[in-house]
């Protein structure tokens, strides 16, 4: 259960960082590298191989105890939740997509390791940016992103939310590898809560 939690606590990470992107131009670099990176994981043995620690999913178990809680800022989180849980039961019927989207991963990773930290992982979100609208954007339900026009125009915001957009569908298709679904999120949301929660507190 700690791991469905954190797997479906990194689908939040991700969509409310995109929110974030998407409304206000800016979005917690900490969190969002934790996003990043957990793309490149490709061989995790295990979820800590994914996200790192705990405490990099901070954002996110916040986000997702706000949300089974009933709280209303986060509308636009969930719905974008909903709907990369969706596109994920779609994805994971498509086996070639998926070798193609880890081949081109792989060689991102192994990219743009010189400069700093923020301009190499910038040029590495522009890479899966591109990826994102020659693979996952082709694929119904298509996630519309809403927002203000001015940060939606930006190449920066666009390529980090889409690349968020990635991370989030990677960690829906762990949930699902978990046995979460949409059982789990109808019937098991004081469970949830519960974990996530103790998830937090520790």
């Amino acid at each position: 259960m700690k791991e469905r939690t954190l797997a479906l606590a990194g689908v939040f990470q991700a969509t409310e960082l995109v929110r974030q992107a998407a409304n206000h131009g800016t979005w917690s670099g900490y969190a969002a590298s934790a996003c990043l990176h957990s793309l490149f994981a490709l061989e995790a043995v295990d979820l800590e191989d994914v996200y790192g620690s705990t405490a990099r999913l901070r954002l996110g178990v916040e986000t997702l105890i706000s949300v089974l809680q009933g709280e209303g800022q986060h509308v636009d989180s969930l719905r974008y939740a909903i709907a990369l849980l969706q596109l994920q039961r779609r994805f994971k019927r498509k086996r070639a997509l998926q070798r193609r989207i880890g081949e081109r991963l792989a060689e991102i990773a192994g990219q743009h390791l010189a400069g700093e930290q923020h301009e190499r992982e910038d040029r590495q979100a522009a890479d899966i940016a591109q990826l994102y609208s020659e693979t996952i954007s082709l694929m119904t339900p298509r996630i519309v992103v809403g927002g203000r026009p001015q940060y939606l125009q930006l190449d920066r915001t666009v390529n980090w939310i889409r690349t968020l957009l990635l991370a989030g569908l990677r960690s829906a298709v762990l949930w699902d590898q978990l046995g979460g679904g949409r059982w789990s999120l109808m019937f098991g949301r004081r469970e949830l809560l519960r974990e996530s929660q103790q998830l937090l507190a520790g």
